[in-house]
């Protein structure tokens, strides 16, 4: 009698749970309208924007949020070394993938240089990840910028607003030097003992970025049954910061993750 009030009961809860929206259609406007309102209340509680001359630009996570919830993930396809002499400069192609189809749907260029201003004194590893960064903004900035505006903010990555010339630098004001007293001018004349430099630290190892068809191995995997939406969720939102060994270990686990899961419906069928 149990088995069969169970057997009742399992459509009408399978369709309490289809009715709720966890993803939307990027080719249905009432369901992108919806996205906005969601996306707005997102970006809002977690502080998801930079304000530049008074307007809001949303962050990179925010725009990652609204392509997740269209199935949309960024891949890193390639960040290349376009370094001079004087410059350390690094530029990024990063292409989307439509989960549901299994087709790209968009791409992103940008580059990152130490040459643009408060970028000085930035690592090479920094310079190539903000490359990245900008090029994942960029990329879900060409399909998604009518939906960041619908939610009420400027339809531009923040990341792109760091470029040099966005903000005026402050020079330093020209100090005024008293006239130094007879005395104090002989005592400047003295001559000094050399101090000798600190040491500089060395530059830190650039950092091995999972390759793409790691990234894609990745979510192959994702789109398996028994993989549950906050898992694939989770994941795809921290893709492009795995570097080769943290996303070996990423698949193992998946895979290791899909096994057990598997027999245990075999065992318990």
């Amino acid at each position: 009698m149990e088995t069969a009030m169970n057997e009742v009961t399992k459509p009408a809860k399978d369709q309490a749970r289809k009715s709720k929206i966890e993803s939307y259609d990027i080719s249905r406007s009432d369901e992108t309208l919806h996205l906005a309102t969601d996306l707005a209340k997102f970006i809002k509680e977690n502080k998801l924007t930079t304000t530049v001359q008074g307007k809001e630009f949303v962050n990179v996570e925010g725009w990652q949020y609204a392509g997740s919830r269209l199935g949309i993930v960024p891949i890193v396809d390639h960040v290349i070394n376009v370094s001079t002499e004087t410059e350390l400069k690094y530029q990024a192609k990063v292409t989307l993938f439509d989960l549901r189809s299994g087709h790209t749907v968009g791409a992103g260029f940008a580059v990152c240089s130490n040459k643009e201003s408060g970028k000085k004194f930035y690592q090479e590893f920094a310079i190539m990840s903000m490359a990245q960064t900008r090029a994942i903004g960029k990329a879900y900035r060409n399909i998604l910028a009518w939906i960041i505006r619908a939610a009420g903010y400027e339809p531009t990555p923040a990341e792109e607003m760091e470029y040099g010339g966005n903000q005026p630098e402050v020079k330093p004001a020209l100090a005024v030097v008293p006239t130094a007293a007879p005395a104090a001018v002989a005592a400047e004349a003295t001559p000094m003992k050399a101090v000798p430099a600190e040491p500089t630290e060395a530059p830190a190892p650039a950092i091995a970025y999972a390759t793409a068809a790691q990234k894609e191995e990745i979510i192959r995997l994702l789109n398996h049954p028994v993989i549950t939406r906050q898992e694939k969720t989770k994941m795809l939102l921290n893709i492009n910061r795995l570097d080769e060994e943290r996303a070996n270990q990423a698949v193992a686990k998946l895979r290791k993750a899909i096994e057990d899961r598997e027999n245990g419906e075999s065992a318990a069928a």
